[in-house]
């Protein structure tokens, strides 16, 4: 999305900061514009958990402050968080088998007053929510019994029945293999565009954070080394100190988006890059 073509601001961090005893996520400065989709890469704890609880407002600032829509995530209770903003965790844990339908509505409690049941209004959020992400087929099947791929689209469907305005999804591509990762993500960015959503997603893949991402926020050991368009973060040198890895970076033929790869050991040797604009794929 370009910036001439950006809605408003919905997620505003200003100097948001939080210590443990032997980690330190420092002041951040970014924001998040309805219809964009924000990718947070990095290393291994470098501080990618830590800042999505912040947005969620799981945690709160120890300094500087998270805003939704102008107004402190923290302050949010659990009630007015659930209406305004959506997480979708690596994995959901179930201790009982539950039909998709009903795992779907639960994205609709913090829509009830006390002690109410599902509305015939609230069933047909969660029937919309189903048919966005493609899995009203399942909607009575067991939840245990579906494919990983029809699961995060499952869950991704609880998520939207919220209707929230943020939706924060931790490695939401983890366990499925490429051609669920690239559904799910198209599925994401769509409705980011048409339903102007905002979305910070966490993500160990690059390339499909190059891809699908409008923005990306790089963190190394707690601190922010670059956040801008993939290809302002998308840096060779940048990356293969970040990853201690050697790499190449080029941009893909048809879509203009930046690629990574492995440098071969001929290309290490020569200093060369891939033979082909396809080298590396996703």
């Amino acid at each position: 999305m370009n910036g001439d073509q950006r809605l408003p601001v919905l997620l505003e961090v200003r100097q948001a900061a939080h210590s443990y005893p032997h980690f330190q996520l420092q002041p951040l400065n970014f924001s998040l514009h309805r219809g964009e989709v924000l990718a947070i890469i990095g290393p291994n704890a470098s501080g990618k958990s830590t800042l999505l609880k912040l947005l969620a407002g799981l945690l709160r600032p120890q300094a500087g402050a998270v805003l939704l829509g102008g107004r402190p995530v923290a302050a949010f209770n659990f009630r007015e968080r659930a209406r305004r903003l959506a997480v979708v965790q690596q994995e959901s844990f179930l201790h009982f088998p539950i039909r998709v339908m009903p795992f779907v509505l639960q994205g609709r409690y913090a829509h009830m007053g006390p002690l109410q049941f599902e509305t015939g209004a609230h069933q047909e959020v969660a029937r919309a929510a189903l048919l966005q992400t493609r899995t009203g087929h399942l909607a009575e099947r067991l939840l245990q019994e579906v494919s990983g791929g029809e699961r995060q689209r499952v869950v991704l469907a609880r998520a939207l029945a919220q209707q929230p305005e943020l939706l924060l999804l931790d490695e939401p591509t983890l366990h499925l293999d490429i051609g669920s990762q690239v559904e799910l993500l198209r599925l994401v960015q769509k409705l980011a565009r048409r339903d102007r959503y905002g979305v910070a997603l966490v993500s160990h893949e690059l390339n499909l954070a190059a891809e699908f991402a409008d923005t990306v926020l790089l963190l190394d050991q707690g601190r922010v080394l670059r956040y801008g368009t993939p290809a302002e973060v998308f840096e060779r040198e940048l990356l293969e100190e970040v990853f201690q890895t050697e790499l190449e970076v080029f941009l893909h033929p048809e879509t203009g988006r930046p690629r990574v790869a492995l440098r071969t050991p001929e290309q290490q040797t020569q200093g060369g890059g891939p033979e082909s604009p396809d080298a590396g794929g996703r």
